[in-house]
């Protein structure tokens, strides 16, 4: 187990090690790989960064936990994500060549020739804190692994997953990140299509399976019991809720400075074509197999839900393959924390500091320096991963995706607007998450709208009198 494990960590670093060799040792080039990069790797990149760690702990869990109702965060997600694909990405790439800015808050601060240094440096703030909260997240995914399969303390999982991604962004930045990124794919899909392979055999077949679950009440209901509105309006809220979640992917800075690489922006097409065929396939096959772990985890006591797949995976596979599906699990991680930690970066030599920092060894000790941040965070971390994953990714679509849509749409937004619009979208989804109104109604849906609201009074109203 401990072999297979390792075989593939280490194929993963040489891999982004290896990308030294190509690096031109520019900011450009450390942030946005000089926009030179395929859109096949574009599109397996970008999918392994939004299906990270939160997938193979935090998904599992929550489907563990809900059953069948949970297919429609899947459904919600993956179309609104779909959804803000069609006008966003390819718009977002030619603003990125045409600034010339190699961050996320650079571009959008400059969209139509503006230079919104205030927005910038807000935006760079807002960044780093979720950032960071994020990356944490996919390192205690990591260490949760590691306790569950070689019974190491919860720091140590972390701790690899640090070193590991540290080592390969200092290397080649974020071309380091997109090719390990690309090779992770793989393995992600490959453990979790063997694990699922496993686990229906195991109980018989799929019918059988169906049948196992089916003797778990209420485990196969389409909707869960706690909707906030009965009925089909509740069900309909709920899945707009996770259509929103979806669509709030254009508001993650990690994620989308993926598609500022693209070598070509009439190449999108091809980009997207490798994200959907991805994400749909590994989303399916991670939410059978959180519903499997149910059948086969039922007679665990004190059971964390978030540890299923590792729990899972021992009581099934041997340990070779074992070690194949830790691979899988921290390839995942680490294809997220990569992003997370370049971004942070980003964010702070590119868009906080007034006069940026352009020497190459002084973006790598930002990164260093954001790294044991979230090293930090996550050893001090107490939340679950999906709790945690999922307050950052809302947070920060409520505060960018407003701006991000008004933008692409053509419209026009003054500094001070487009600053209203970010704090006023992130503190209604911040409140209602403390308030624990998430669990009816997600809370990036009312932040998003909050801040189209904002826009829409501001153009209606107080643009006319003015």
């Amino acid at each position: 187990m401990i072999i297979s494990f390792l075989l593939f960590l280490g194929i993963f670093f040489l891999i982004g090690i290896s990308s030294y060799f190509f690096s031109r040792r520019t900011g450009s080039d450390y942030y946005i790989a000089s926009r030179s990069i395929p859109a096949w790797l574009v599109g397996l990149s970008a999918v392994a960064t939004n299906n990270s760690g939160y997938m193979f702990i935090g998904v599992i869990g929550f489907t563990f936990t809900t059953g069948l109702s949970s297919i429609w965060l899947m459904t919600g997600w993956i179309s609104g994500d779909f959804l803000a694909s069609l006008f966003v990405h390819s718009r977002l790439r030619k603003a990125s060549s045409d600034s010339n800015e190699l961050s996320y808050a650079g571009v959008i601060s400059h969209w139509h020739n503006n230079r919104y240094q205030l927005l910038q440096r807000i935006m760079a703030v807002v960044s780093i804190i979720f950032l960071l909260a994020y990356a944490s997240a996919q390192m205690v995914a990591g260490g949760k692994a590691l306790y569950v399969l070689f019974d190491w303390p919860s720091w140590a999982g972390a701790a690899i997953t640090a070193f590991i991604v540290m080592a390969y962004c200092l290397a080649g930045g974020i071309r380091a990140s997109i090719w390990t990124d690309a090779a992770q794919s793989f393995v992600m899909i490959i453990a979790m299509g063997l694990l699922l392979f496993t686990a229906i055999n195991s109980l018989g077949g799929i019918e059988q399976s169906y049948i196992e679950m089916n003797k778990i009440e209420g485990f196969l209901n389409w909707f869960p019991d706690d909707l906030i509105l009965s009925g089909s309006i509740g069900m309909l809220l709920f899945c707009v809720g996770w259509l929103f979640a979806g669509l709030s992917v254009i508001g993650q800075p990690h994620i989308m400075v993926r598609f500022m690489t693209l070598n070509d922006s009439d190449k999108m097409l091809n980009a997207r074509f490798w994200y959907y065929t991805w994400f749909i396939l590994f989303y399916f096959i991670t939410s059978a197999v959180g519903m499997l772990s149910r059948v086969h985890l039922s007679g665990v006591a004190d059971f964390d839900a978030e540890l299923a797949l590792p729990t899972m995976a021992i009581q099934l596979l041997p340990p070779a393959l074992v070690g194949l599906v830790l691979a899988g699990m921290f390839a995942a991680t680490m294809s997220t924390a990569d992003s997370l930690i370049l971004s942070c970066s980003a964010s702070l030599t590119h868009d906080l500091i007034p006069h940026r920092l352009e020497k190459v060894w002084m973006l790598k000790m930002v990164t260093v320096l954001m790294t044991l941040l979230a090293l930090a965070w996550a050893l001090l971390n107490t939340q679950s991963v999906f709790s945690l994953v999922i307050m950052a990714w809302s947070a920060l679509a409520s505060a960018f995706a407003p701006i991000l849509l008004i933008l692409v749409l053509g419209g026009r937004l003054t500094q001070t607007v487009a600053i209203s619009m970010l704090f006023a979208g992130m503190f209604v989804a911040i409140i209602w998450r403390l308030l624990n109104l998430h669990l009816y109604v997600y809370e990036g849906m009312l932040g998003i709208l909050t801040g189209l609201l904002l826009y829409y009074v501001w153009n209606k109203f107080l643009m006319i009198k003015n």
